[in-house]
């Protein structure tokens, strides 16, 4: 696979598709569970938000499947814990 600088372009590309994503509502995604495969809407996750942020775990096995942290001017989002998430648009 070549990657030279004809076959790619900067992440600015995506900031039309990617904002399409972020402007639904993100409790009804869906999103799988990294750790045993479970399957959830992310309203369906367990939330624990008595720390310096929240953290949603999965409802079937705990696993921590989202981070999210803000600041005054910043959210630091972590979905790590997620081998993908489904938005209907």
């Amino acid at each position: 696979m070549s990657h030279d600088s004809m076959d790619w372009m900067d992440g600015n590309v995506l900031a039309g598709p990617l904002g399409e994503l972020f402007a639904v509502e993100i409790t009804t995604a869906v999103g799988r569970c990294a750790g045993c495969g479970t399957r959830c809407a992310v309203g369906e996750v367990r939330v624990y938000a008595g720390g310096p942020g929240a953290v949603g775990r999965c409802p079937s096995c705990d696993a921590v499947l989202l981070r999210l942290v803000r600041t005054p001017d910043r959210a630091h989002l972590d979905l790590r814990g997620l081998t993908h998430l489904t938005v209907r648009l």
